[in-house]
């Protein structure tokens, strides 16, 4: 789809359930947002995933600037936010993505809930490449400068991925790339200094050499409590040449403790059904009934819903089977009403009640069907 933000039109992709933690994907110069898809689609079974185009690159507008700026990249961010209705997000970025998502939190704190960092620094030294690299592609295009980005980007130049990273550069305007690499070739790590919180994941490349390992580490000693992980072997763009160690990291980054089932659990519950729903809940807790409302959330949601071998929507869908088959009314309205959170359709509960009058009897469908089409109607009176 395409939203308005700014003086942009602007390339958004979303996956995942509607009302999971929203993540926003920033992708690195000269790419596109589908330089994060093996890691979009692994995040979308549990958050919801936003991915743009930045402007003047992929389907994005803004190719006939001159050139842009950090602060000017952060805003466009911040306003698609706001475009999606959304407060806050979960930023994840690689290079430029990395660089622009540290702007954004180091001026508008309040929009960034977590910070997952890759390939990226503070500042990209020195200047006179920038600006090199940017003559260079107005004069002749991205084919100018492909064979020398590319070497940095990846490990083999061969390889599928490889060639998949050199289409995604070869097809990027040229005043679009080189209107963003005044932004990095400008950017400087002192304004970002004491104003970094966490929690932040920061990754790189063993063998990146346009943001080696000393950029990666600078980045973790200037966000307190912030991580770094190195991945061997690795060059720049590491998305798709080593997309399993990228993919386990950045879900590594969202992962509850493992030692903390309660935290886990709670953070889930709150996702899934709500947190309005979750704090009436927990104010009506007693004596009675607050080992039970432990064990559940420890247990069923600390420990089932948090597994990563399916889908949120899937147990969603999976749940609104069982206790419909079941005839258990009260969990099953509180379950319509998380469809909201999980991204299922009304669509999808007539043909789960389909399946459910198939195999555990018409009347018990029949019935869910009544209590589905009450709890849908008032849902969409309330959006």
């Amino acid at each position: 789809m395409f939203v308005r933000v700014n003086d942009l039109s602007v390339h958004v992709q979303e996956a995942g359930p509607p009302g999971g933690p929203p993540v926003l994907m920033l992708h690195s110069l000269g790419t596109n947002l589908h330089v994060w898809d093996p890691q979009a689609a692994a995040l979308a079974r549990t958050h919801r995933v936003i991915r743009a185009d930045l402007r003047g690159h992929g389907l994005t507008s803004g190719h006939a600037a001159e050139e842009t700026s950090m602060a000017e990249l952060a805003a466009d961010a911040a306003g698609l936010l706001d475009a999606l209705g959304i407060t806050a997000a979960h930023l994840a970025g690689v290079s430029i993505g990395g660089r622009i998502a540290m702007e954004l939190a180091a001026i508008r704190p309040e929009r960034v809930l977590s910070l997952f960092l890759l390939d990226t620094a503070m500042e990209f030294p020195p200047p006179e490449t920038w600006s090199a690299r940017m003559q260079a592609v107005r004069a002749g295009g991205m084919s100018a400068v492909a064979d020398g980005v590319l070497t940095r980007w990846v490990v083999d130049g061969s390889a599928p991925a490889a060639m998949g990273l050199s289409a995604m550069l070869l097809a990027t305007s040229a005043g679009g790339y080189a209107a963003c690499a005044a932004a990095l070739r400008d950017a400087r790590a002192e304004p970002l200094r004491g104003r970094l919180r966490g929690p932040a994941t920061v990754v790189v490349g063993e063998l990146d050499l346009a943001s080696p390992i000393a950029a990666a580490q600078a980045i973790r000693d200037a966000i307190p409590g912030s991580s770094l992980t190195v991945i061997p072997g690795a060059a720049h763009i590491p998305n798709f040449e080593f997309a399993e160690a990228v993919t386990d990291a950045l879900l590594r980054h969202f992962a509850a403790p493992v030692d903390d089932p309660h935290a886990a659990g709670m953070a889930v519950r709150k996702s899934v059904l709500g947190e309005a729903h979750v704090a009436r809940a927990q104010a009506n807790v007693t004596p009675l009934d607050s080992a039970f409302q432990d064990y559940i959330t420890r247990n069923v949601w600390g420990q089932i819903w948090t597994r990563p071998g399916l889908p949120r929507h899937v147990r969603s869908l999976l749940t609104l089977a069982v206790t419909a088959a079941l005839g258990r009314e009260g969990e099953f309205g509180l379950h319509v009403r998380a469809t909201r959170n999980t991204g299922v359709t009304p669509e999808e509960i007539a043909e789960v009640l389909l399946q459910v009058g198939a195999y555990a009897g018409v009347p018990a469908a029949n019935h869910a069907l009544k209590i589905a089409k009450e709890i849908l109607s008032e849902m969409e009176k309330t959006a």
